[in-house]
């Protein structure tokens, strides 16, 4: 199969997008390429919030309107069927983060049960998606995960968040729409296995509802997904896995630093891209009981995945397989992937401005810090330029 350079097609890639909203992205991604001025602006973007200042406005036009769909579930569909035109899924990813109290907790339920509805009914949204964190205290899942004692009132502050996971993943299973679980730092993600592994034993019996999320930036979550694999065949029940390389580098890097033991994040970038490679390898190998969200920005990780299904004779439109990619970016994967007939969903953000704006400063953050990302952004938005200037 030849899958050479079909990411460097960018008619193709930008197709939904018009000159200025060309325009916009080359500036947005300028802007992200240099570090201090992102510090800077994080940092005046913080105070200003805090500060009340009007600049919400700003914040939509800019940055909120290129990598969120919008403040609310119908705000974002006129983006989900403009791309549905071109064959690319949306996953509505409700990005309120920091949240902690019950009424909160219990809101995000409300909110995903909602999603799940949606996606029922709009064919353009195939998959939910909720985090962890968002029904739960985060010191909670820290202390279910270091196997601490609770007290009476933690338990059932433990219930009520087994509760939450259960009414999404069963609504999930019912109307018949998969859930993805996204992944949390490492020291409170044992919690969060445990309840998704209980949640798959449950709700995957015929196929596969429920994905649990593996950051392959930690050396340690291979072996965790052949262990999966051999619960699932002794409970006879299906796995489905969303394969990430991970959003929490430095801060994990400096945690384990900070208390003295081994980080569990890969040494090198190289050893990060094999890990994940490796991954995509076994999930593949193991596609009789498993499904794939390969979410990946990687250029060589999507032609590798490419290969192995046609090398295993599975169809471009196989259901067990989707490749994933965040609302903003790397649209010249995603569009020249769903060109090709391939499963392709972007992760499509919402909320209130104000609310969201932690989701978009890691967003930032992370692309400063993912070497040739923005320049790889940059260089096909100017490719595209130029070629629109030559009609």
């Amino acid at each position: 199969m030849n899958t050479d350079l079909i990411f460097d097609n960018t008619e193709i890639a930008f197709t939904l997008k018009t000159d200025s909203e060309l325009e916009r992205a080359y500036f947005l991604f300028k802007m992200i390429s240099i570090e201090p001025l992102v510090r800077i602006g994080t940092a005046a973007t913080n105070f200003a919030l805090k500060a009340h200042l009007p600049i919400e406005g700003l914040i939509r036009s800019t940055v909120f309107d290129h990598f969120c769909g919008g403040v609310n579930e119908e705000d974002c569909l006129s983006v989900i069927d403009k791309m549905y035109t071109k064959g690319v899924s949306s996953v509505l990813d409700y990005s309120v983060e920091g949240k902690d109290n019950e009424k909160e907790f219990d809101s995000a339920v409300s909110k995903v049960l909602k999603i799940i509805d949606f996606a029922k009914a709009i064919e353009a949204i195939p998959i939910a998606v909720f985090k962890p964190s968002g029904f739960g205290r985060f010191s909670l899942y820290e202390k279910v995960s270091q196997g601490i004692n609770l007290t009476k009132d933690e338990q059932n502050e433990w219930n009520r968040v087994v509760d939450r996971f259960d009414r999404v993943c069963q609504k999930a299973k019912t109307i018949d729409v998969a859930v993805l679980i996204d992944a949390e730092e490492s020291w409170i993600q044992p919690a969060a296995d445990v309840l998704v592994t209980q949640m798959m034993a449950k709700y995957n019996i015929e196929k596969p509802v429920v994905y649990n999320t593996i950051q392959l930036y930690r050396h340690d979550r291979l072996q965790f997904l052949e262990e999966e694999y051999k619960k699932a065949k002794a409970g006879n029940y299906f796995l489905g896995f969303k394969l990430v390389r991970g959003a929490y580098m430095e801060k994990e890097n400096e945690r384990a630093n900070d208390k003295g033991y081994e980080s569990p994040i890969c040494a090198t970038k190289a050893l990060t891209d094999e890990n994940f490679n490796n991954g995509l390898h076994y999930v593949m190998d193991h596609l009789d009981c498993m499904s794939l969200f390969a979410g990946t920005h990687n250029e060589d990780s999507s032609y590798l995945l490419m290969e192995l299904m046609s090398a295993k004779g599975v169809l471009n439109n196989d259901p067990r397989v989707w490749f994933g990619q965040l609302y903003g970016m790397s649209d010249h994967i995603s569009y020249n992937l769903s060109h090709l007939g391939y499963n392709v969903a972007k992760y499509m953000p919402f909320g209130p401005v104000k609310d969201v704006m932690p989701y978009l400063i890691r967003r930032a953050e992370e692309n400063t810090s993912v070497a040739g990302q923005t320049g790889r952004e940059l260089a096909l938005i100017s490719a595209e330029k130029k070629r629109r200037k030559q009609l």
